[in-house]
């Protein structure tokens, strides 16, 4: 574990700030179909939180249910996308590294959703790569929501989590 370090962050139009205490600085990389959509973008970059190690100092995240099994908070003024969240986690959340006022701070230890990688615009960093469908807690999530069929990220299941 690395050392415990204070972040700040928040939207664009600076309707919502917070502050968050994370141990260590590692993020990762989600190239879902779902965080591609909901980013707009060809993959989300997201840092790992305690819920209570989140305070909103300013504002709050407006949320909308991206999934059966997750929500995603954004500023309702600018539309900045600002966490991902399970619903049935009440320990953890993640916030998009792009609403943090230093995101340099953080660097990247994984890609997640390999399944979904864009190949012309990803360049291979050598960091460890996962499927969406080899990740055991998801798929069991997904499957306690939808049913014992595939999950999100296999050949046969749906391409959004």
């Amino acid at each position: 574990m690395g050392e415990t370090q204070v972040l700040r962050g928040g939207c664009q139009c600076g309707a919502v700030r917070y502050s968050a205490r994370v141990e260590g600085n590692e993020a990762y990389y989600c190239h879902c179909r779902m965080c591609q959509r909901a980013l707009g973008n060809l993959f989300a970059a997201f840092v790992s939180v305690g819920r209570r190690d989140v305070r909103w100092e300013r504002g709050g995240p407006a949320y909308y249910k991206s999934s059966e099994i997750a929500r995603r908070g954004f500023c309702r003024e600018c539309g900045t996308p600002l966490t991902f969240e399970y619903l049935d986690e009440q320990e953890k959340m993640d916030l998009t590294v792009g609403s943090l006022d230093e995101p340099g701070r953080m660097r990247p230890a994984e890609h997640f959703g390999l399944e979904s990688i864009v190949e012309p615009f990803f360049t291979d960093d050598g960091l460890p790569r996962e499927r969406t469908e080899d990740d055991e807690e998801f798929v069991a999530r997904w499957r306690a929501a939808h049913g014992p069929g595939p999950a999100p990220g296999s050949s046969a299941g749906p391409s959004s989590t």
